[in-house]
């Protein structure tokens, strides 16, 4: 069996947190699974899904404990699958980056993040990777809970695909060519487009027909020819769903999302 990874989608459970900033790490991980053709399972301490590309295995964590507990479910699965600190891969929102920037880093601090500090104090280090997700920080000053708990606009929404595409891109850097390699993909800025040639000035190029009774074309007007929407946002993303060799590794009886405790609360 070829080398596992633990790759952790930080977020608040339930159904009203479900479009909120703070889940960046749940949607990145819901395309990824839904590109890879897998479904999660409720688990203990998360949902987990597991997708395979070229013999290794990504084992999909969304923590089950509210984030302000995340490092449990962080633990119980390093521990449960037996991996290094090298084979883990946390994300998370950030409001210190433009909606959409993505940062990833070998280890740091949790800059504020509630699950990231959780996670460091349940692992006892902060030498584990971490990929952050920009949400923006456009909130008036005493609004930063109603902003992070907020819902992403439908615009925002339609960047995810894009985002998780280009994480996946990374973690196939990062399993096999290291993490400085998947730093360099993921932390990347996208090309800009080239512009379209004017093709309504193009020498040459003959005039648009006119239809009987319609105006002129006006020549001042910039006329840029449509290009087709490919599809496919996130094409060849990673693997192939195949029998897992992780299954049956909680025999007891797991915890679900609907065994949450009356005094737990959604956090920060």
């Amino acid at each position: 069996m070829g080398a596992t990874y633990l790759v952790v989608g930080l977020g608040n459970i339930g159904a009203e947190y479900a479009g909120t900033r703070h889940n960046m790490g749940f949607m990145i991980l819901d395309a990824w699974a839904q590109a890879s053709n897998v479904l999660f399972k409720t688990d203990r301490y998360g949902d987990v899904a597991e997708v395979s590309w070229k013999g290794r295995w990504f084992v999909l964590l969304k923590p089950s404990t509210y984030m302000n507990l995340s490092g449990k479910a962080v633990r119980y699965w390093m521990q449960q699958l037996n991996l290094p600190l090298e084979n883990l891969v946390v994300i998370s929102d950030d409001l210190n980056l433009p909606f959409g920037t993505l940062r990833m880093r070998a280890n740091g601090s949790s800059g504020g993040h509630n699950g990231l500090e959780n996670i460091a104090e349940m692992l006892e280090t902060e030498q584990w990777a971490r990929i952050r997700v920009g949400i923006g920080n456009n909130f008036s000053r005493g609004a930063q809970v109603d902003f992070v708990l907020g819902d992403l606009s439908a615009e925002e929404k339609e960047q995810i695909p894009l985002m998780a595409e280009k994480i996946v891109r990374g973690m196939k850097d990062f399993c096999t060519l290291g993490v400085q390699r998947a730093m360099n993909t993921v932390n990347a800025k996208p090309v800009a487009p080239k512009p379209a040639p004017d093709v309504s000035v193009m020498p040459g190029s003959a005039a648009p027909s006119v239809m009987p009774g319609e105006p002129a074309p006006d020549a001042s007007v910039k006329r840029i020819p449509l290009t087709p929407l490919d599809a496919s946002v996130m094409p060849d993303l990673i693997g192939h769903p195949v029998p897992s060799p992780h299954s049956g590794l909680d025999p007891e009886s797991p915890a679900t999302n609907s065994q949450k405790s009356s005094t737990e609360l959604p956090e920060c």
